[in-house]
């Protein structure tokens, strides 16, 4: 980077993505992990309903904590037939006779 010109692009670059929220970081990890951490990196950089899973899947595993019970539960209540009036019930029959 000998160029003043390049040295004053890459600032600008910086300063574009600090206004944006993102910060750069140093990791140390094993050569296997390059890509991985990478596309990890991409993921939660993107907004959406993925990068928050993965935010939320990668937080539970390194906090170390039992995953939480409930989940299922939760699920159905956020279903968008809560509050529906269905008719769940269904009529008893006794069934054919059979001879043996």
């Amino acid at each position: 980077m000998s160029n003043a010109a390049q040295k004053r692009a890459i600032e600008n670059y910086r300063t574009r993505l600090t206004q944006r929220g993102f910060k750069r970081f140093e990791v140390l990890a094993l050569e296997s992990d390059r890509e991985l951490i990478r596309s990890l990196a991409r993921q939660l950089a993107e907004e959406g309903p993925e990068a928050e899973q993965a935010r939320q899947t990668v937080k539970a595993l390194v906090s170390g904590e039992p995953p939480k019970t409930g989940g299922i539960l939760s699920a159905l209540r956020r279903s968008p037939l809560v509050g529906a009036d269905l008719d769940l019930v269904r009529s008893r029959e006794e069934g054919r006779r059979v001879d043996l």
